[in-house]
């Protein structure tokens, strides 16, 4: 069986009731994975398939992220169908996002909702599983403050893996063991909040009415600045958006500051994952701290 023939065959168990594909286009789907849209007489389906074998079980755990985030109940995520495998290409099948405009309460909208997202929280940082940030293993060992679990399950990692593979040199990995030692003193002490983990703007779509969707979630309980630092490393939000979230759960002062150093774990997973200047945007950080 084909992987697009394993796809209808979960759509008719899963919607229980037959469905025929009418037509099957590309659509984006980034640099791990092939997108598609299924048009079929039971309505439009976003499809993502990859290599089963590079990412075990992949898609399953974006399913627990993004039915995690959708218990929260405070902001919008794709409606998850299910998942399988055939052969070695394993599939997700998502509800169809149709877009269109922002509305003109987008991003104060947007704003709000992360931030209420972010008051739900649990008694420690970390998570029940581990996931993926990207196609990268991502651990979310458990522990009972944010300096022991950035360090450990977030820089360690990374910074071990790029060692590994010759794209770090000692000089960085000093200067981050110096880092390491201050994480206490420059992280303010909050409760962990459920957040997004990887939330760029690439991560979120407009959908039909105008409200924003979140898409591909790295789901832990971590500091919130972290969702409010990677919403800053590619260009930003609008500033409207930023306005909101404080209103709805104000952030400690001269969080701007600490945007960076929230940074230094999404770019060590782009060091990790396509090299280039990422590298000297670590630097760079390091020796701003």
């Amino acid at each position: 069986m084909s992987w697009k023939e394993a796809a209808i065959q979960l759509l008719k168990e899963k919607l229980n009731r037959k469905v025929e594909l009418v037509s099957v286009s590309s659509v984006g789907g980034g640099s791990i994975n092939d997108a598609f849209r299924f048009e079929t007489n039971a309505g439009k389906f976003f499809i993502k398939k990859n290599s089963a074998s590079r990412f075990p079980q992949m898609f399953e755990k974006e399913i627990l992220g993004i039915e995690l985030l959708a218990s929260a109940k405070e902001i919008s995520v794709p409606k998850v169908v299910g998942s399988g495998v055939s052969g070695n290409e394993a599939f997700l099948v998502l509800n169809f996002i149709e877009s269109a405009g922002k509305s003109n309460a987008f991003w104060e909208d947007f704003g709000k909702n992360l931030a209420n997202l972010h008051k739900h929280s649990a008694s420690n940082f970390g998570l029940n599983h581990d996931n993926y940030i990207g196609s990268l293993f991502q651990s979310n060992r458990k522990h009972d403050n944010w300096a022991d679990f950035f360090r450990e399950e977030r820089l360690e990692v990374q910074v071990k893996l790029a060692r590994d593979n010759g794209k770090l040199g000692r000089e960085t990995v000093n200067a981050l063991e110096r880092f390491y030692l201050k994480i206490d003193e420059i992280f303010p002490k909050e409760s962990p909040s459920l957040i997004h983990g990887d939330l760029w703007g690439g991560n979120f779509m407009v959908n039909e009415i105008g409200e924003a969707v979140i898409i591909d979630p790295a789901v832990y309980y971590g500091h919130r600045e972290m969702d409010l630092g990677m919403s800053q490393l590619f260009g930003g939000f609008d500033q409207q958006f930023y306005e909101a979230y404080n209103r709805n759960y104000p952030l400690e002062k001269s969080w701007q500051r600490r945007v960076d150093y929230c940074n230094l774990y999404p770019l060590m997973v782009h060091v990790n994952l396509f090299g280039g200047g990422y590298l000297g945007s670590v630097n760079s950080i390091l020796r701003k701290f």
